[in-house]
């Protein structure tokens, strides 16, 4: 999984899945329904500390810890930070 944020103007402005899991057609039904609420999600809340997709929980911690760590290499840091769900 990874993705690509776009940030203009101290604001999240795009983020674009540029990698789903196709391990399997099942996976891919699910990343392919699973990324574009996870995209919504994420630039309404400015953050990648969203809700994991029920029914995509693989899917919606590969793409939120992609996008955190994206968020971290831009040096991005409003809202509250991801963490994937068990650690910290």
């Amino acid at each position: 999984m990874q993705v690509q944020v776009t940030i203009a103007d101290g604001a999240i402005t795009d983020v674009s899945a540029l990698q789903l899991t196709d391990r399997d057609q099942r996976s891919a039904q699910i990343s392919n329904y699973a990324a574009p609420v996870l995209r919504s999600e994420v630039l309404a809340a400015q953050s990648a500390a969203v809700q994991s997709i029920s029914g995509a929980t693989l899917t919606s911690e590969g793409y939120l810890t992609s996008l955190q760590a994206a968020l971290d290499t831009a040096h991005f840091t409003a809202g509250q930070s991801y963490s994937p769900s068990g650690a910290g």
